[in-house]
């Protein structure tokens, strides 16, 4: 407790810009994905090569997708972006199968109905498909985030500022108690996010009466 009374300013520093880490390329993942996802459930043949191929992306190390961006984007080894670059493209390889499931899930009946309406494609995509496929999405979207705050961490080998700085930090240094104190603020922003998002999906879709766990 001492150490961290010490160090609080340090934290808190850490803590914000871990939290702004995760939650760009949460958003940009999910905007990313969604389309794509989309795209794959209604066009049978694509779906296999799109899905494969952003897949792939996640089996590429962390640290060495962190030094492949900087070469690609020529951006500085260090900067914030390279995390966020790397971590939209993991979300992305998590989210779009799940996108593409979540808008699979809705039944062709129901479209038809939809287009009987009168509904244009892009009617149909907001007030008929997203809903539906809200909640499947939710459970891919929860995965994706919880997994985006943990590789965050890996950024602070690289130089770049995040709750995993403390690790390195303390590992290098011997104090247990700025390791202990990154482990636990993770977990906590894990789950606040998590939180947020459950949140989130029951305002998006009031007509669940809850979320699964």
């Amino acid at each position: 407790m001492q150490w961290l009374s010490q160090n609080l300013h340090i934290v808190w520093g850490l803590l914000l810009d871990h939290l702004w880490l995760s939650a760009v390329p949460i958003v940009l993942a999910f905007a990313i994905s969604v389309p794509l996802g989309w795209f794959a459930a209604r066009h049978r043949r694509i779906r296999t090569p799109l899905l494969t191929a952003t897949g792939l992306l996640y089996a590429i190390p962390s640290l060495a997708l962190f030094i492949i961006v900087p070469a690609v984007f020529g951006l500085s080894a260090r900067s914030p972006w390279v995390v966020i670059i790397g971590l939209t493209a993991y979300g992305v390889a998590l989210l779009v199968r799940g996108a593409a499931d979540a808008f699979g899930s809705v039944a062709g009946e129901t479209m038809l109905a939809a287009d009987a309406l009168g509904h244009s494609a892009w009617e149909r995509f907001w007030r008929v498909e997203l809903p539906l496929a809200g909640p499947v999405m939710l459970a891919s979207l929860r995965v994706m985030a919880v997994s985006t705050v943990s590789l965050v961490t890996v950024g602070a080998v690289i130089g770049i500022s995040s709750l995993g700085t403390l690790f390195t930090d303390g590992f290098q240094r011997g104090i247990d108690a700025s390791i202990v104190t990154g482990l636990v603020l993770t977990v906590v922003v894990a789950f606040a996010i998590d939180a947020l998002i459950v949140l989130g999906g029951r305002v998006a879709m009031p007509w669940r009466k809850a979320v699964p766990a």
